[in-house]
């Protein structure tokens, strides 16, 4: 897991849709309840039903989750249930980084700057860090998540 998918999973997996929200998991499948005997006709039914929905329903149904995720509350979220710590995480990436609980380390960093195509010098310098806050904010709006402008800009 590259260090973007770790930053992606701190923010978008941080969000739980509730428990009417979550989706369940048919009987019989991995995960779901057991299904019940004297019932095989219902089976090929209910699989038939699960194919036919599953191309576009599934689909529209993730995406429009990981469309709610507003980075922002989010990061406001976990900076309020760590007692606001005192980071500057809407324009520095070490900041970021540090409140996702994420190694903010030099070679964190390079390896991010190489998985989102930083071409400057790996040095962590002022500039390639402010790139990477920008490159992974635009990252996260184009993996669905709501983030504002002036944390892109």
């Amino acid at each position: 897991m590259g260090i973007f998918d770790k930053i992606k999973g701190a923010i978008f997996g941080h969000k739980d849709p509730g428990p009417g929200n979550r989706p369940q998991i048919p009987a019989g499948m991995a995960g779901g309840p057991p299904l019940q005997q004297g019932q095989p006709g219902q089976q090929p039914q209910f699989q038939q039903q699960q194919q036919q929905q599953q191309p576009g329903g599934a689909a529209q149904a993730q995406q429009g989750q990981q469309q709610q995720v507003d980075v922002d509350q989010v990061l406001s979220q976990i900076a309020s249930q760590k007692g606001n710590p005192d980071l500057n995480y809407k324009t520095s990436i070490v900041d970021l980084m540090k409140l996702l609980g994420i190694e903010s380390s030099l070679d964190n960093r390079k390896e991010l700057a190489q998985e989102l195509g930083y071409t400057g010098e790996l040095n962590g310098s002022a500039e390639m860090n402010i790139w990477l806050h920008k490159a992974t904010m635009k990252q996260l709006a184009q993996h669905g998540g709501k983030v504002p402008a002036s944390m892109m800009d």
